[in-house]
């Protein structure tokens, strides 16, 4: 669809366009890896709401909608 741009990576990144409003969907892909300890997702409090899972391969992957996101709203109608 027109408007879609699909970012791999870059907490930090998706982090900026949260910020600016441009961020209305994150999707997670969890590997199966017991750690003791992590590092946060994205640098910054972005409020997700989850919408769905299911199991990528090896992966499981999950979707999150950002909440309160009115610009990203705006952008994609």
């Amino acid at each position: 669809p027109d408007g879609v741009v699909w970012l791999v990576g870059g907490g930090d990144l998706a982090g900026q366009l949260a910020d600016v409003g441009l961020l209305d969907e994150v999707i997670v892909s969890y590997a199966p890896v017991t750690l003791g300890a992590g590092a946060p997702l994205l640098s910054r409090r972005v409020q997700l709401r989850w919408q769905s899972s299911e199991v990528c391969g090896d992966f499981i992957c999950a979707r999150y909608l950002v909440e309160g996101n009115r610009a990203a709203a705006d952008w994609t109608s």
